[in-house]
């Protein structure tokens, strides 16, 4: 025998505007207030204003560590790129001057 009643409603998950969200990760952010309570004073979840402030702020220092990573991996793949057709030139060059550049093989003519 069940004593409580459980109903399933179609509730879709509601979308902010980006404008909302951004001033809502900014009060989260800059507030001394718990995430949780900002969250309710907005009248939204605290995993959606959680969620919010992880994937959309990100400090200055770590988008400055990505503009740093991203040119050094551009300088990394070109320096690759140079090396393995370098590379590929040498594979191409026939054995005895592979071993022996300064040596030359001469044919006695047997």
């Amino acid at each position: 025998m069940l004593t409580g009643r459980i109903e399933m409603t179609d509730t879709k998950p509601k979308i902010y505007p980006a404008e909302f969200k951004e001033s809502a990760i900014k009060l989260a952010i800059e507030s001394k207030q718990p995430v949780a309570q900002t969250a309710r004073e907005l009248g939204i979840t605290k995993s959606s204003l959680y969620n919010w402030v992880n994937k959309y702020s990100k400090p200055k220092e770590v988008m400055r560590d990505d503009e740093h990573l991203y040119d050094k991996l551009k300088r990394l793949k070109k320096e690759l790129d140079k090396v393995t057709q370098e590379r590929d030139l040498l594979k191409k060059l026939p054995r005895t001057l592979q071993r022996n550049p300064d040596k030359v093989r001469v044919d006695k003519g047997e």
